[in-house]
């Protein structure tokens, strides 16, 4: 019997040989190995899916449900669309998210109960539209997730809990949860969370904590929360990376440092960024003008570019795969480079390259680059 090392081998060589294998609605066919068999023994492989994907109307549903076996929702659990206003939930475009996990055998995860963006002004504000006080702001965020988790209860196996709740220096990002409810929202969100759902995991979720400073207060966060013994159980590295950031050493030096606290490290967003740097943030609503400077590759991507992403995403796997076990899940963001949210942000119309599949659906040099990492 072959080996999964030599099966690897064996398909990579055959896709080597015939690279267009997808076409239409037939998409992932033979020789093309799976991402997620490919790691199977290593960790989830998932992706972000928007909602015409989670409904199964996407094109792109095919390669889906061929290569991933964790799912996380773009949108459709963020509390603008599910809870829109004060008496209004709105479940319908979340229950079709995890329908469709539910229904392909994959892993759902929860995007994301606390955040300071595409959270409603109404939230904040007391019926006479003033700033609420503490205990309301904390009986609100508490019907929230007690309805959001407790409604998914045993399908959601992961949740965003808080997101991005440190700034790039390291400090608490005073957001309206921080100034109204003071530090301990974090701690008070994953309470509620763990009441709603007692087995789901619970992570803190953030981008750059690669990087020193961040890293540093999001240690800090980490080891507050455990002393007050806050039920967290992961911490979710984005991965919004580029082709410089973060170092690998950063990037193995963070996971082990996490490890040390006894957490799970997934990897929840990943993608990387080709393009000129426009920020050196991953904020959503950090904004640009148009610049043609940050929009080098619109007719497509040199093939000089293409192999820096391949070997970009084989050295970040290696060091993933190296840590596996504490690495659950690795989840990009996006299906293809058409899916992409790096095609809008920070400058609105660029044509960005930054995940596994192009925007015909044909796995990219780097696909073969990541699966290699599952072969060697």
């Amino acid at each position: 019997m072959q080996t999964r090392r030599e099966v690897l081998t064996s398909m990579l060589a055959a896709g080597a040989a015939a690279p267009a294998l997808l076409t239409g609605a037939s998409a992932f066919a033979a020789p093309v190995p799976a991402l997620k068999e490919a790691f199977k023994d290593d960790f989830l492989v998932g992706a972000a899916l928007n909602t015409a994907q989670a409904a199964g109307h996407s094109r792109s549903n095919p390669l889906i449900e061929a290569q991933f076996n964790a799912i996380a929702p773009e949108n459709c659990l963020k509390w603008e669309y599910v809870h829109p206003l004060p008496d209004k939930y709105d479940f319908s475009d979340a229950d079709t998210y995890v329908d469709y996990g539910a229904r392909h055998g994959m892993f759902a995860v929860g995007h994301v109960l606390i955040w300071h963006n595409q959270t409603p002004a109404w939230v904040f504000r007391d019926g006479n539209g003033g700033m609420l006080d503490r205990d309301s702001l904390l009986a609100r965020m508490r019907d929230h997730i007690h309805a959001v988790v407790g409604r998914y209860r045993g399908r959601i196996g992961s949740w965003d809990v808080i997101n991005e709740p440190i700034d790039e220096d390291g400090s608490m990002r005073k957001t309206l949860w921080y100034r109204i409810i003071g530090e301990d929202y974090v701690a008070k969100a994953f309470q509620f969370a763990r009441e709603a759902d007692p087995d789901a995991l619970l992570l803190y979720n953030d981008y750059s904590i690669e990087s020193p400073a961040k890293r540093k207060g999001a240690d800090a966060l980490i080891a507050k929360l455990k002393a007050e013994g806050a039920p967290i159980t992961s911490v979710g590295l984005q991965g919004h990376y580029n082709l410089n950031f973060p170092s690998l050493d950063e990037l193995d030096d963070t996971i082990a440092d996490f490890e040390k606290m006894g957490l799970k490290v997934p990897m929840t967003e990943l993608d990387i960024d080709v393009l000129p740097a426009a920020t050196n943030t991953a904020d959503v609503a950090f904004r640009m003008g148009q610049d043609p400077a940050l929009n080098p590759y619109a007719g497509g991507l040199p093939d000089e570019v293409q192999d820096r992403l391949a070997q970009r995403y084989a050295d970040v796997f290696r060091i993933l795969v190296r840590h596996r076990g504490v690495v659950d899940r690795v989840t990009f963001w996006g299906v293809t480079d058409g899916d992409s949210w790096k095609n809008n942000w920070p400058v609105r119309g660029r044509t960005n390259y930054p995940l596994l599949f192009d925007r015909a659906y044909q796995p990219k040099p780097a696909f073969y680059a990541v699966i290699k990492e599952a072969a060697a």
